[in-house]
């Protein structure tokens, strides 16, 4: 199983709907699939599930059946992380459902971090609690690829999540903020990447299930680049232009800028269009954007777009397995 991570510093990029469609289309493409919300505003989640059902993961008195459920009994110094329960969306789909009291994780893993410098054992357990978490999940539903959502910031949760993939995807839109989004992301994975490398080599319990932390750039996409009424589309290429240099530089600490215009440029995965028209129809339908149907309101110029936007999720979903060894059906 490969676990891929999709992150940028800069929130309102679409990248929870990158995750949901993404887990999707790998399941229409024949693979099985787990889908990860460590994200506290557990955005992703409430695009799978209903209220009648998010209520129901989280009834009055009892454990959750969400990921702060699992590691609540950790949370609380009263043992190690539960199993996991996962949520059954498809039969080739598996969702860890987040919780918006994961963010009370966050302090704990902040103390811990130093922790494991000092060899302690329940350093170790917390911050590779997220990553056992998944580890957990796939032992009861084996999965070709692990999809993980996570918030737009450089807390200890992230840095944790951030630990347990093995790929990171960076989506991105065509604006300052996102440039200035990969600008912070670039340094603070290498950081990571190295301090928890030194960590790993004082780990004192060498039955601990622990991530390699390995975080390897899988490359970028960029979302919502419809040219808009009310934007000049000078706007939209000044930006795109410059995102080449900024992740080849902040991401792969290139000592050059790169000098390939983003068509050209390898480490763009995509450019994806916003289909502004068909995500309302598909969160009331309650289904991907690829998958709505005539009897969902897809007629005419909408039926045109459906087929539009699976053929682009489908190129998606293939260069990024191919950048992240996720194994295709023939």
């Amino acid at each position: 199983m490969k676990i891929v991570a999709f992150f940028n510093n800069k929130g309102g990029v679409g990248k929870t709907s990158l995750v949901y469609h993404l887990a999707w289309m790998y399941a229409d493409l024949g693979l099985q699939v787990l889908a990860v919300d460590f994200d506290p505003q557990a955005n992703l989640t409430s695009m799978f599930l209903d209220e009648d059902r998010l209520e129901e993961l989280s009834p009055d008195g009892a454990l959750p059946q969400t990921v702060l459920g699992a590691i609540q009994p950790l949370l609380l110094g009263t043992g190690d992380i539960e199993t996991p329960y996962v949520e059954e969306i498809s039969d080739s789909i598996g969702l860890l459902a987040g919780d918006l009291g994961l963010s009370t994780f966050e302090d704990e893993l902040s103390a811990q971090w130093p922790a494991c410098l000092d060899r302690k054992p329940r350093a170790f357990r917390v911050i590779s609690a997220l990553f056992r978490l998944i580890a957990g999940a796939a032992r009861q539903r084996p999965a070709d690829a692990a999809l993980i959502d996570v918030g737009p910031n450089l807390g200890a949760i992230n840095r944790a999540a951030l630990i347990a993939s093995e790929f990171v995807i960076v989506p991105l839109a065509p604006d300052l903020f996102s440039l200035q989004g990969l600008r912070n992301l670039g340094p603070a994975l290498q950081n990571w990447r190295r301090d928890w490398k030194d960590r790993l080599e004082r780990n004192p319990d060498p039955t601990l299930e622990l991530p390699g932390g390995e975080m390897r750039p899988g490359g970028y996409v960029v979302l919502q680049h419809s040219v808009r009424a009310d934007r000049p589309v000078k706007a939209y290429g000044r930006w795109m232009d410059r995102i080449p240099s900024e992740y080849s530089q902040a991401v792969l600490r290139a000592s050059r800028p790169c000098e390939r215009a983003i068509e050209r440029d390898p480490n763009c995965l995509a450019l994806l269009k916003h289909y502004r028209s068909l995500m309302p129809m598909a969160m009331e339908a309650r289904k991907p954007m690829f998958h709505l149907q005539v009897a969902d309101g897809a007629i005419g110029a909408h039926f045109n777009a459906v087929r539009d936007c699976r053929a682009d999720f489908e190129r998606l979903a293939r260069r990024v397995a191919s950048a992240c060894g996720i194994a295709l059906p023939p």
